[in-house]
């Protein structure tokens, strides 16, 4: 038998006691080293963080923890670690204590996330710490780092590498692909559990049994691979991916909400703690931003937080298929050029129409500047005994991962206050937008 069989949280997987349930109606082993890194101030922190930040404004169930999904997780990479242990490659070159290290950075892969970690990211602040350096401060200090030390004989160090750095061995790299890549734990945990919190059946609709049972090594032994029994899984899970981004996570509602809160932290942000902010809890971000709101910030956050919602209207909306010209006039542009991009036609909306359209009432919301990742995995035909891209051979791959996901999914999209969104809807924003671009283009060169 494998010695990875024998790790106890793997061995639990067929155990009905010492468990946590979590949805849906999954049985989590918990061990007593995992009970200790639960507990742990750091780790409890994330029952107090919503996993999909603003969404819950639109789809009202989705209200799970980065608590709950790092549960997932963590039970992903047992089955992760079940099934390789068939592998003989795999068994070659991941012995017991690269899978603890595995287990350990499954368990902890969110630590170092805080509030509305993604919206906040997009925006690219130089003042701002990735969630990979918080999750080096959390793993480095207080009880983390003990417990990883005394109950798992493993390095705190160890943990921030395979969570953040390139990988310096073939295990190391085989590893990073099971936490990050094309089908990882990740993936595999949120797409599910976002879509039955949200009530919605996309991220569902694909066989994860069927996926996780034909998991195997690349051709180069380097990192992971499906078998073709995975193929079609496979192909649903991207599908399933690509919708749940078009419906949920870059649902206009959400979008509106989530341009919302960037325009109030870009405003606010020298003005707070932020080191202490990203050690907090969704309710005390909203605290800290809403105290040191102006008018126009508290506005904007009254409207996503305060006792009565108030999301901002989309007046205008352009894709590579619908509008394409000014998409790419807006599309991957910075965050603080759009800000001012967005004051530029706030003005020029209000010279024409002679309603003042104040800076903070009107909002960009366009792609960021870094792309979704494309869909880049090997199959193993047996019968061939051979390794071929799935994009390759699937014409659903091939159109969904390399030409479609991020130009038609992340649209641009333009959002005014509801006092002003019936009269912007009027305006001739195709013929102002190029004007506001020029503008804020020659005010950044004068600059």
């Amino acid at each position: 038998m494998s010695e990875i069989l024998s790790i106890p949280e793997v061995a639990g997987l067929d155990s009905a006691s010492g468990v946590i349930r979590i949805s849906p109606e999954l049985n989590v082993p918990l061990t007593d080293r995992v009970r200790r890194l639960i507990d742990t101030p750091a780790f409890r922190r994330l029952a107090r963080i919503a996993q999909l930040g603003l969404v819950p404004l639109v789809y009202p169930g989705a209200t799970h923890s980065r608590f709950e999904h790092s549960l997932g997780v963590y039970r992903n990479a047992l089955l992760f670690l079940r099934q390789l242990s068939h592998d003989e490659r795999f068994r070659s070159g991941v012995g017991r204590p690269e899978a603890e290290l595995f287990i350990a950075a499954a368990l902890l892969h969110d630590i170092g996330h805080w509030p509305f970690c993604h919206p906040i990211e997009d925006i690219h602040l130089e003042s701002l710490p990735s969630h990979e350096d918080l999750a080096a401060r959390h793993l480095l200090d207080g009880e983390l780092p003990e417990a990883l030390r005394d109950d798992w004989g493993i390095e705190p160090q160890r943990v921030v590498a395979i969570l953040s750095q390139p990988a310096s061995s073939t295990a190391g790299s085989i590893l990073r692909s099971c936490l990050s890549g094309p089908i990882d734990i990740d993936k595999l945990d949120y797409l599910g559990r976002d879509s039955l919190h949200a009530g919605v059946p996309y991220g569902r609709h694909f066989d994860q049994g069927r996926l996780v049972s034909s998991l195997c090594l690349n051709a180069a032994g380097d990192g992971l691979a499906i078998t073709e029994k995975g193929k079609t899984a496979a192909e649903l899970m991207l599908f399933a991916r690509y919708v749940m981004f078009s419906e949920v996570y870059w649902h206009h509602g959400v979008r509106a909400a989530t341009a919302m809160l960037q325009r109030a932290f870009h405003a606010l942000h020298e003005r707070l703690d932020l080191d202490a902010l990203f050690r907090s809890s969704d309710a005390e971000v909203v605290d800290a931003l809403l105290g040191a709101a102006g008018e126009g910030e508290r506005e904007l956050l009254d409207g996503i937080f305060g006792a009565r919602r108030q999301l901002y209207k989309r007046v205008a909306q352009y894709s590579i298929f619908e509008g394409r010209e000014i998409y790419e006039l807006l599309a991957r542009r910075p965050f603080a050029w759009l800000v001012e991009c967005a004051a530029a036609l706030a003005g020029l909306v209000g010279e024409e129409s002679g309603v003042e359209v104040r800076p903070h009432e009107l909002l960009i919301d366009a792609p960021p500047v870094h792309r979704e990742v494309e869909f880049d995995i090997e199959v193993f035909f047996r019968k061939e005994g051979r390794h071929r891209r799935l994009d390759e051979v699937s014409p659903v791959v091939r159109t969904l991962a390399r030409e479609q996901f991020d130009d038609y999914v992340k649209r641009v999209r333009v959002f005014a206050h509801p006092r002003v969104a019936e009269g912007l809807r009027s305006a001739s924003l195709e013929r102002l937008i190029p004007e506001a671009v020029r503008r804020t283009a020659h005010e950044a060169g004068s600059a």
